[in-house]
Order: C-alpha cells, then structure tokens, then sequence
C-alpha cells in the first residue's frame, strides 16, 4: 500500500461506496419520448422506486453502512415520497443529470439547462447536492467545470483511475470518484428487449463471486470500490440477497471501510499527497478519424 494513497483511505486497504443510481423510467425515455407508450417497459423501470429502493434502505439499515443515492430530476419529481425514504433513512442524494440524457449527446447550452434544472428539483426537497454522475457515465469535456461553478465537491463520471484524485477545472478544483463498468450491475441484470439496453441476466451468484473478487483485488492494490447499482435491477429479491453478501463479506474481512461518496471527496480535497490534475481533450485529425 502506497502512501500516496493512505490519506483519503483513513488507514483502510479499501474505501467502498455503495451508490444507487435511481433512474427509473429516465434512461428509456431518453432513448425516444414513444416509449412513454409501452406500458411493460414503464412498469419495469417504475419497480426501482416502488419496491427497490424501500428493499434497499432496509438493507442498508441491516448491516448499518451508509451509501449515496444519485437520483435524476424526473425521477424525484415523479417519486418524491421515494426520495423523502431516502432522506429519512440517512444517506446521501446527489446530482444525477434532470432528463437522463448524455452530456455528449446535447450542446453545452442544452447541458447547463438539464444540470440547472436537476438542482432546483433537489432544492425544492431541501437537497444541496455535493457530488454529480453524469447519465451514462457519458461526460462532455464541460461536465466537470459544471460541477466546479455550481459549487459541487465532485464527479463521479470518469474512468481513468481506480482511486479518487483532484480534479482541477477552469471553474476550480472537485475530486474525481472514478466508477467502471465492471462494478455497475447494469452490465450484469439488464434485460429489455425494446428498447434494447441490455441483453444479459446474469446469476446473482456469479455477480457476487465476482464482486467480492474485485474488493479483495482492491484491498491489495488499495483501490477504490465504487460499486453502482440501479433499484430496478439490485431491487429484485435475489439480486438483493446477493448484494447484502458482497457488503457483509466486505464487513468481515476487517480492513475495508464503507462510506458516502462525499466522506471519500472530502477525504481526497484533505489529503496533501494527492496531485491534481487536469482533462486533457482528445483532438485528432479529421482526416485521420472522419466523423461517421
């Protein structure tokens, strides 16, 4: 273990956050306004917030750990008894975009309305967010000096790092919580067949093998678990039960610390050892990568 890294890690061989991304029905409707129209798929993304998320709060309350909740806009104003359980329960709401929709896929003006528009959802709910992912983990080159000027800690977008870092942004410097696609249960449960955004049911028993593997992979190489979950996926009984041994298994090896993904941003602007860095735009040629 780097010393590097023992300040934002508080003396723990691994810092896991444990993060909820509450996207209900957002994600499909950002794949066409038509789909408000499929009864099954609205119904199938409604289960996150109607019976996912109570299941996950009491959980969480079982083995006493706390964890962040990135709730979009839509969804809380569609849900706001879902997010008063959250607030009631303790955990963390931060910023996760209003409509869903990617930062890549809109113009910076389009972009700065959809993140404006998320906050005063949340501040209608007495929320200051402190943290932002954006939708899809899909940021624009802008995402993180958003983040900066509307006085946000930091960003949980980017995947160049296993461990957290200082960002420094044109509108001033947040921590970077990097995620990956390997701890996002997306790529392990979801399954609809129009839209298509996944294709694969995976056993709860294998992503759980796989789970507590990358934590004790992490414990070694003192790492970061930043673990994303959906509640219409992880909400589902089995899936549940099987997230609850990664955290218990986690509990038992003594050495990993669980905490909100504000406590690690905090923890990294603290820590001294921490280099800051900058994003470095990718610009090539046209001729080179001609725009399809």
């Amino acid at each position: 273990m780097t010393s590097q890294n023992a300040g934002w890690r508080q003396g723990a061989a691994c810092v896991a956050a444990l993060t909820f991304d509450v996207d209900a029905e957002s994600p499909v409707l950002a794949e066409g306004r038509r789909y408000a129209d499929h009864a099954m798929v609205m119904t199938h993304q409604a289960f996150g917030p109607l019976v996912g998320v109570p299941r996950i709060l009491q959980m969480l309350k079982d083995v006493a750990q706390p964890a962040t909740f990135f709730i979009p806009g839509l969804t809380a104003e569609r849900y706001p008894a879902m997010v008063e359980q959250v607030i009631d329960s303790g955990h963390e709401i931060a910023h996760h975009s209003y409509t869903h929709r990617t930062p890549t896929s809109m113009t910076p003006s389009e972009e700065r309305a959809d993140f404006e528009r998320a906050l005063k959802v949340l501040d209608r709910f007495g929320i200051t967010p402190v943290g932002h992912r954006a939708a899809l983990w899909e940021a624009s080159w802008q995402t993180p000096s958003l983040v900066a000027e509307y006085g946000l800690k930091y960003d949980s977008s980017l995947m160049d790092f296993d461990t957290p870092y200082r960002l420094e942004t044109p509108a001033g410097t947040i921590a970077e919580l990097p995620p990956h696609w390997s701890l996002d249960d997306w790529e392990q449960y979801a399954f609809l067949p129009n839209p298509r955004l996944g294709e694969v049911i995976q056993s709860p028993l294998t992503v759980a093998d796989m789970w507590i593997h990358e934590i004790d992979a992490m414990r070694r190489h003192g790492a970061m678990f930043m673990l994303t979950c959906h509640p219409f996926l992880s909400g589902r009984a089995g899936r549940l039960e099987a997230l609850r041994t990664v955290i218990e298994t986690a509990m038992e090896r003594g050495d990993v610390t669980f905490a909100t993904c504000k406590a690690i941003a905090e923890a990294t602007l603290r820590d001294p050892d921490l280099e800051a860095r900058k994003l470095e735009p990718v610009s090539v040629p046209a001729d080179l990568y001609p725009l399809e």
